[in-house]
C-alpha cells in the first residue's frame, strides 16, 4: 500500500504547486501585471525627475537674478516698460 501512497502524494504535490504556477500569488499573469505597473510607474518617476530638474533650474534662476522675473512678468502679466510698445500677435 506504501507503493501506491508515495506517487499520489507526489502527483498531489505537482497539481499543488501548478495550481499555485497559474492562479496563485506568484502566478505568471500576475507577475505580468505587477511588471506593467511598474514599468509605468517608473516611467512617471522619469517625467517627475525631469520636472523637478526643470524646477530646480528655475529657482537657482529666480535667486541668482531678476532676468527670468522679468521675463515672468512680461509672458504672463503683460508688464511693458516705459517707452515701449505694446504688440500682440494672435495665433
Amino acid at each position: 500500500m506504501s507503493k501506491r501512497l508515495v506517487p499520489l502524494l507526489l502527483i498531489a504535490l505537482l497539481l499543488i504547486l501548478h495550481g499555485q504556477l497559474w492562479f496563485g500569488r506568484g502566478s505568471v499573469r500576475n507577475v505580468n501585471k505587477l511588471q506593467s505597473e511598474l514599468d509605468a510607474q517608473q516611467a512617471k518617476n522619469v517625467q517627475a525627475a525631469l520636472a523637478n530638474v526643470r524646477l530646480e533650474a528655475e529657482i537657482r534662476d529666480l535667486k541668482e537674478g531678476l532676468e527670468i522675473v522679468e521675463e515672468k512678468a512680461r509672458g504672463e502679466l503683460g508688464m511693458v516698460k516705459n517707452n515701449e510698445i505694446f504688440v500682440q500677435v494672435a495665433r
